[in-house]
């Protein structure tokens, strides 16, 4: 049993090593990067569509939905990076039905990069929002006191949005392997398909946190009605 797909060595010459993780997770990115590219190419606006262009279209509608209800009102400029980082933790915990698969998500590493990516994206969409003196500004609010706290903060959240990620997913392998070593094949086949549920609840909830730091920098709030005038 391995702790981490990081102890599968595939080749090694030198310092450099190609392990499980590395593989896994660029197989991971060339399953959906041919996936998208093939249900894409012949898009149709007609009644008549493919399966797969129906499967795609319900789960973009589905992650527009859960943007916008997070509080980012217009949701189609932070779908390409919430999606994504929602079908590629998704898409690691569904490939677990293969043999010899371990995913990449078990590997602290893979997980500190996703969250870094995260760290990286919410300035980023807060700078595009309101230019880098009025994200800057948050950092001061409510007093110029809190700047410590506000970055400390920053920190902080990414760290544990890696080692939430990294603990779920390593804890339900590990269950996974123990139980496979003490009991019967049937109860350790149950446990995958519940591994599986619990991989796409931490895919939901990743891209979810993902998308409440990303409108927590924007700031975003509804518009004001006026009051109609009195007769």
């Amino acid at each position: 049993m391995h702790l981490s797909p990081d102890e599968v060595i595939f080749w090694q010459y030198g310092f450099f090593k190609l392990n499980a993780t590395i593989v896994f997770t660029w197989g991971i990115m060339f399953v959906l990067a041919v996936g998208s590219k093939l249900i894409t190419r012949n898009l149709s606006t007609e009644l008549q569509r493919s399966r797969w262009q129906n499967l795609l279209e319900i789960i973009v509608t589905a992650i527009e939905k859960q943007i916008k209800e997070v509080g980012l009102c217009h949701p189609r400029p932070y779908l390409s990076f919430l999606g994504t980082l929602f079908l590629f933790v998704a898409t690691a915990s569904l490939c677990t039905i293969i043999p010899g698969y371990e995913p990449p998500t078990g590997s602290l590493s893979t997980t500190a990069a996703l969250a870094l990516c995260v760290f990286v994206a919410v300035p980023l969409f807060g700078i595009l929002d309101q230019g880098m003196g009025g994200y800057l500004k948050s950092y001061l609010e409510p007093t110029v006191i809190m700047l410590p706290f506000n970055i400390i903060s920053e920190l902080s959240r990414t760290l544990a949005l890696a080692v939430r990620l990294f603990g779920n997913m390593m804890s339900g392998a590990m269950i996974i392997g123990i139980l496979l070593t003490i009991t019967p094949f049937i109860f350790p086949v149950v446990m995958t398909l519940l591994g599986l549920l619990t991989g796409m609840v931490q895919a939901y909830i990743f891209s979810i946190l993902a998308a409440v730091y990303i409108a927590a920098a924007m700031r975003t709030r509804k518009p004001h009605t006026k009051p109609e005038p009195k007769n």
